[in-house]
């Protein structure tokens, strides 16, 4: 295919195309940019901007070179069991949603940390209490997950002076980090852990990770906060433990399903912090400005990046 004649398909479910071929536009004005449903040529489409794609549309498209997701992962993409096996799966990562997502743990692990919920539990009840300022350094922060979202937060907890541990299935070295790996080191990860942040990325064994097990497994007292998949938690269990008193405190931003039916509990349980998935976003300009540098790898003779693992799922 002509350099000159390649494009690019948005082929996102729910989503407004027209800011995103606006974003990638402004950055690479000579991309020809179409939106599924209109007309085009599928043999001139060399790279597709998805979420959620149509099963069967990527296989239509004989000329793709990469497949963009909107999104960090791409469980969304290996949904479609006609996906081709060529096109590398690119998934978004840019310095502004490591950023976002970084500001969210910072935020909801210092609210903890201060015992704000706890302050607000007083004043709801109209009651003036002092609460003594923790020692940072003895609280330990748990982090599972420690991938390019994972690892930021983690780098920016433990420069704050909080003691961070993470957790990965494949062992990580990350500087101020005390890195576990595997069954075993999850088990000893949790038994030390204050605040627990799930960052996990979308696959076969993450799905109900965040259960009753899991919860007993950590000291009482501890709090689950919970940005990686709303399929990773068992909600039940976690209802019973924050109920027992062994868990003081969650916040959690993703849900199965989204978004939260309006009989769900999470919406006033006293102890649980609902957001409405935005630990980061992935918006058109962020979108726009990460597909047009990987376009300009490419074309350059140098793959995208991050490529996402289909074997793994992320």
């Amino acid at each position: 295919m002509n350099r000159d004649t390649r494009a690019l398909l948005i082929a996102a479910t729910g989503e407004d195309p027209e800011p995103y071929r606006a974003a990638l536009t402004a950055q690479m004005p000579d991309l020809v940019v179409h939106a599924e449903g209109e007309g085009y040529d599928p043999a001139t489409i060399a790279y597709s901007l998805v979420w959620k794609p149509t099963r069967g549309l990527m296989a239509s498209l004989p000329n793709l070179e990469a497949i963009f997701s909107m999104g960090a992962g791409i469980d969304h993409v290996l949904a479609d069991p006609e996906l081709p096996p060529g096109p590398p799966i690119v998934r978004l990562m840019h310095d502004k949603t490591r950023e976002q997502m970084r500001d969210y743990v910072l935020h909801v692990v210092l609210h903890y940390y201060r015992m704000m919920d706890v302050a607000a539990a007083q004043q709801a009840r109209g009651e003036w209490r002092f609460l003594q300022i923790r020692d940072k350094a003895a609280l330990k922060v748990g982090i599972l997950g420690l991938g390019e979202m994972g690892g930021a937060a983690a780098r920016a907890l433990a420069g704050l002076g909080f003691s961070v541990l993470g957790w990965s299935r494949s062992a990580r070295r990350i500087e101020g980090v005390t890195s576990f790996s595997g069954a075993e080191g999850l088990k000893e990860m949790l038994a030390q852990t204050h605040f627990l942040v799930s960052i996990l990325p979308a696959t076969a064994d993450t799905v109900g990770l965040l259960d009753a097990g899991l919860f007993a497994a950590l000291p009482k007292g501890a709090v689950v906060i919970n940005l990686g998949r709303g399929n990773h938690l068992v909600p039940a269990d976690l209802l019973a433990a924050l109920d027992s008193g062994h868990l003081a405190g969650a916040t959690l931003d993703v849900f199965d399903p989204e978004p939260v039916p309006a009989d769900s509990p999470f919406w006033t349980h006293p102890k649980v912090r609902l957001t409405p998935h935005i630990g980061s976003d992935g918006n058109a300009e962020i979108c726009g400005e990460a597909v047009t540098a990987n376009i300009v790898r490419i074309e350059n003779g140098l793959p995208p990046e991050p490529v996402g693992e289909r074997a793994r799922g992320y």
